[in-house]
């Protein structure tokens, strides 16, 4: 599951995304922080799997309002900042700060020709590999002896190289980090209860949720099916049986639901 997550408490933190928008920036997070595990490392699989990451960025920001999407975003949230201004509760030192950060984000991204890692389409040596690397076996060395070769170099050199690529990636990265962080630090987190491994809950008419959060100790050896709309979310606890089969629990069991807007 992309939304899966775990924190240094050692419980699993799932997220369950309200609308496309909120999917797509998950899944982009999801491939941002895979590439920053792999682009350190040394081995040329690891620098084989970051170079795949980014073209899987590009695949997720060829969708044509995405980066519109994302400005609006950062706008909007501009905006509901400046709203504060001249509330005593309100530190004016801290608002000028994220609001500077939302200001540099939108332009950073703004100043950004085209898509997602446009720039990179240029690249012929590049788009080679990329046209083989969803083929099973395509990037072997008697198909692309180049890319074989970029492999054997020094991994410092490597590793330089897939920062060059990824820092055309960066604008978009960092405005996705500052939109979820925003959205998961809207939510306030409850505990709930399932009864017999069901949980639902209606939610509050006139308010739009984009996010739900869920922890779960793993103790309990379950695992959440999570669906949802505006008027209704619903839980489902699961436990992975013989043949890893996934059958619904009829246990109580006690989480954390934490909405955001």
């Amino acid at each position: 599951m992309d939304a899966l997550r775990k924190n240094q408490a050692s419980v699993i933190l799932y997220e369950y995304p309200f609308n496309e928008r909120i999917r797509t920036y998950l899944r982009l997070e999801h491939l941002f922080r895979r590439l920053s595990e792999l682009v350190p490392r040394s081995h040329p699989v690891d620098h084989h799997y970051a170079l795949a990451t980014i073209f899987e960025v590009m695949d997720v920001g060829a969708r044509a309002d995405l980066k519109s999407d994302v400005m609006k975003d950062l706008d909007k949230q501009k905006q509901i900042l400046n709203s504060y201004r001249g509330n005593p509760a309100i530190s004016e030192a801290v608002l000028d700060e994220v609001v500077g950060k939302l200001d540099r984000y939108f332009t950073a991204l703004n100043n950004q020709p085209g898509k997602a890692g446009q720039s990179l389409t240029e690249n012929d040596w590049l788009m080679s590999i990329r046209s083989r690397v969803g083929i099973p076996g395509g990037t072997c060395e008697f198909d692309l002896p180049a890319y074989f070769a970029w492999q054997h170099l020094d991994a410092d050199q490597r590793r330089q190289d897939l920062e060059r690529w990824a820092s055309t990636l960066a604008p978009l990265a960092e405005a996705v980090h500052m939109l979820l962080k925003m959205l998961r630090d809207s939510g306030t987190a409850q505990k709930v209860m399932a009864s017999q491994g069901q949980y639902q809950q209606n939610l509050p008419q006139g308010r739009s949720f984009q996010l739900l959060r869920l922890r779960l100790d793993p103790a309990l050896g379950l695992v959440p099916e999570i669906s949802g709309n505006r008027l209704m979310i619903s839980v489902r606890l699961m436990r992975q049986e013989s043949q890893d089969r996934l059958q619904p629990s009829t246990d109580n069991a006690q989480f954390e639901l934490t909405l955001c807007s």
